[in-house]
């Protein structure tokens, strides 16, 4: 009802309401004693690795004494256990049970701890699901949370709250069915132009490119589709009028052929951040490309047939939040696969750990016919490659679909080539390819590069795959 009468608002009433909920934000998540955080957390990152550890298992006790007294569902979790003889010390994090978000999705309320804080904002989530999922933060959780992003998403890359930016995001600032600009809206509070993901069609990119230069941003922060579509025109069209600082991407992986198409359009480096709305987990890359995790957001263990595997090994990320003790996630399944690199030491001197990278979702590994998974597929889709936007959809275990989004140069040799190096990793596959003007986005305009529809995934029966074309 809000959003709809949003929409029919003249552009100067978005303005002032995007302004205005601008400066609620500022105040809630930038108030209080902020710079005095700021400096903490700057101190924090460059402690030795043993301090920052010794942080970590302090905080750790903390949330887990918080989850084990006051919040219903791990309460009544184990009074259970110990009726039925169970003894485990609950102060060890191993000895919590891992944690799914159906679970969360089914009672929320019941994570909501009895000793919450009065004032609670509540947010709702639905990632690339689809299914909502309901969030209770506390104001010194939002604080905490926004002085980590204010380090590792700005400072780091020597950008300022005070520049004017640009973010392609999920909000829908305008009607999706609007064919004429403005697709964005300005917020003054935070000298910020929130730009719509939902009308990157070639068509009307140029508009968006105008409106760049015209509010002068200095640095983009977005979902990684969203920002490759802009930087693909940007290049098709030959437009040089744009210089930023540095490009942000998140929400999405940032895989190299997509690194290699920003840096050329807007010759600036390129950043990539990894996070989710529930606090449990977030990173951040380094001036010397190493993809950091925040340690004091979040406790990360990297999962594997329900038991932790070392270092350098990938597996399933499973994290819990130190940051929102109003709303604690213990053991929190992400959804994503990960490797934690063995050796976390970086030029860049900051003692954090290090993600040697996101593997893709635990819904988007796919199964060779032998039904073994496989992670990583970035490498299939190169630069050389003449697809805007490509990706991969597996609905039986003999075969996949490649949807793609062609530019000039693309041609029967092209689907030739992705469909030998999908072969290279995934054996004996029928391939088919579908052109599309542009791929689906999911719920909150995300695009999910590699899709596994399977019922019942790897443990179905292999079958024989047919011969093909390709």
């Amino acid at each position: 009802m809000l959003l709809d009468i949003f929409h029919r608002l003249p552009y100067p009433g978005k303005v002032l309401v995007a302004s205005l909920q601008g400066y609620y934000l500022d105040w809630l998540r930038y108030g209080g004693d902020f710079e005095k955080r700021i400096a903490e957390i700057e101190k924090c990152e460059r402690s030795s690795k043993e301090a920052i550890d010794a942080m970590v298992q302090a905080k750790l006790q903390l949330v887990l004494a918080q989850a084990f007294h006051h919040v219903p569902y791990y309460r009544n979790q184990w009074a259970e256990r110990r009726r039925q003889g169970d003894q485990s010390d609950w102060r060890v994090l191993a000895n919590w049970p891992i944690l799914s978000k159906d679970e969360v999705r089914r009672s929320p309320r019941a994570f909501l701890a009895e000793n919450h804080s009065w004032f609670l904002v509540k947010s709702q989530t639905s990632g690339t699901s689809g299914k909502p999922l309901l969030l209770w933060q506390g104001k010194e959780a939002l604080r905490s949370w926004y002085a980590k992003s204010e380090v590792r998403l700005r400072r780091w890359y020597g950008v300022a709250r005070g520049e004017n930016w640009g973010i392609f995001g999920g909000q829908l600032v305008t009607e999706v069915a609007q064919k004429k600009p403005p697709f964005w809206v300005w917020n003054h509070s935070w000298r910020q132009l929130y730009l719509s993901s939902y009308h990157l069609s070639p068509d009307l990119i140029g508009f968006y490119l105008d409106a760049l230069v015209e509010h002068k941003i200095t640095y983009l922060l977005g979902y990684t589709s969203a920002l490759v579509a802009v930087a693909q025109e940007m290049l098709a069209r030959k437009r040089t009028d744009i210089r930023l600082k540095v490009v942000i991407t998140n929400a999405e992986p940032l895989y190299p052929y997509q690194r290699k198409i920003l840096e050329a359009a807007f010759n600036c480096p390129v950043r990539e951040t990894y996070g989710m709305s529930e606090m449990t987990v977030a990173a951040s890359e380094c001036e010397h490309g190493r993809l950091h995790l925040w340690p004091m957001a979040g406790a990360v263990e990297i999962i594997e047939n329900g038991q932790r595997v070392p270092n350098g090994e990938v597996g399933e990320l499973v994290a819990t939040g130190l940051i929102n003790q109003d709303m604690p996630l213990i053991r929190y399944q992400t959804g994503d696969r990960g490797v934690l690199a063995p050796d976390p030491s970086c030029p860049c001197g900051r003692n954090l750990p290090v993600l040697s990278h996101i593997d893709g979702r635990n819904d988007d590994v796919l199964y060779t016919t032998g039904g073994r998974a496989i992670g990583r597929l970035d490498t299939v889709f190169k630069a050389d490659l003449p697809v805007s936007e490509v990706q991969i959809v597996q609905k039986q275990l003999d075969s996949l679909v490649v949807r793609y989004v062609p530019t000039e140069r693309y041609s029967d040799d092209s689907s030739r080539i992705i469909a030998e190096r999908l072969r290279e990793r995934m054996g004996p596959m029928r391939i088919e390819f579908e052109c599309l003007e542009a791929i689906p986005r999911g719920p909150n305009g995300k695009f999910r590069s590699v899709v596994c529809e399977l019922s019942g995934k790897h443990s179905e029966t292999p079958r024989t795959p047919q011969p093909s074309s390709l």
